[in-house]
């Protein structure tokens, strides 16, 4: 079964729904649209009793490259207000984006992440807010816009890896690789790109044999503890440093930055390291 939504692919395939983010031209990038497009698949596959877990991917050569930032950076408008900035209407906006993303984590069904060529910036949000994820062992992943523009509104670097390996990949910016990423705690396991298809199926099936009430009750356990230690909190303080991230005088400059030279221009800047102006003065 398939339906048709304009930025993701989703499938039953026996017990497994299948969401495919499906902007392959764009490495998969996020649009105004994937977001609710996500939550709405999530919502379907909660709802139909086939379905025993849900297996999330990427078409083409990455799982996602982030936010559309050839839509949202080098353009006037969403997620960027003018030199009044009402944090309560950013939050809003980006908060609906994070629990979009979550839905995935919230899901009563598990979900199972694969991630070939890159899931960075906003598309590691989404890969971290899966149960389980299996990545390529050349794959990468990390959050780039936090050197500026940027913070990860899921929070789930730092409950994946603890404090001190989170604050390593968010000072920097850097990526790392799926052996890596594996080596650290922050994905279940790399594998070779060339067994990383029959590696996931492997996973799904397993689990799919597993009665759903069995698996809910076990996910539900588990995320109850996250809960716990103050998930909730931490993505609320997240979003709303996203937003100021955005319109500070970095992020402004950032911004304008892109609007005039283009966002690969913007990004070279923010990675060489040079500092960057305030308030918009080169």
């Amino acid at each position: 079964m398939t339906d048709e939504y304009r930025s993701i692919l989703y499938e039953v395939d026996g017990r497994k729904a299948r969401i495919t983010l499906n902007r392959p031209d764009r490495l998969n990038a996020i649009d105004a649209a994937m977001p609710d497009e996500i939550r709405s698949a999530v919502e379907r596959a909660n709802d139909d009793p086939e379905v025993h877990l849900i297996v999330v991917s990427g078409a083409g050569r990455a799982f996602c490259a982030g936010y559309d930032l050839k839509q949202f950076a080098e353009t006037a408008g969403r997620h960027q207000q003018g030199p009044v900035w009402d944090p309560i209407k950013d939050y809003r906006g980006m908060r609906r984006n994070t629990d979009d993303f979550f839905a995935l984590w919230r899901s009563l069904k598990p979900t199972l992440c694969k991630v070939q060529g890159y899931a960075v910036a906003g598309g590691s949000d989404i890969a971290l807010s899966c149960d389980l994820v299996v990545m390529a062992d050349d794959a990468a992943i990390g959050y780039m816009p936090a050197r500026v523009w940027g913070c990860p509104t899921t929070a789930m670097w730092v409950f994946r890896l603890g404090a001190e390996k989170a604050k390593r990949m968010l000072l920097t910016g850097d990526t790392i690789d799926g052996r890596t990423a594996a080596e650290w705690g922050l994905v279940l396991e790399a594998v070779p790109p060339s067994e990383l298809d029959a590696r996931v199926e492997e996973l799904a099936d397993r689990m799919a044999g597993v009665p759903v009430n069995q698996l809910v009750m076990q996910k539900l356990m588990i995320n109850q503890a996250y809960d716990n230690m103050g998930l909730q909190g931490t993505q609320l303080l997240a979003t709303l440093f996203d937003g100021i991230a955005r319109h500070s005088p970095e992020g402004r400059w950032f911004k304008q930055y892109a609007e005039d030279h283009g966002f690969p221009a913007a990004v070279e800047w923010r990675d060489s390291g040079r500092w960057i102006p305030e308030g918009g003065a080169e």
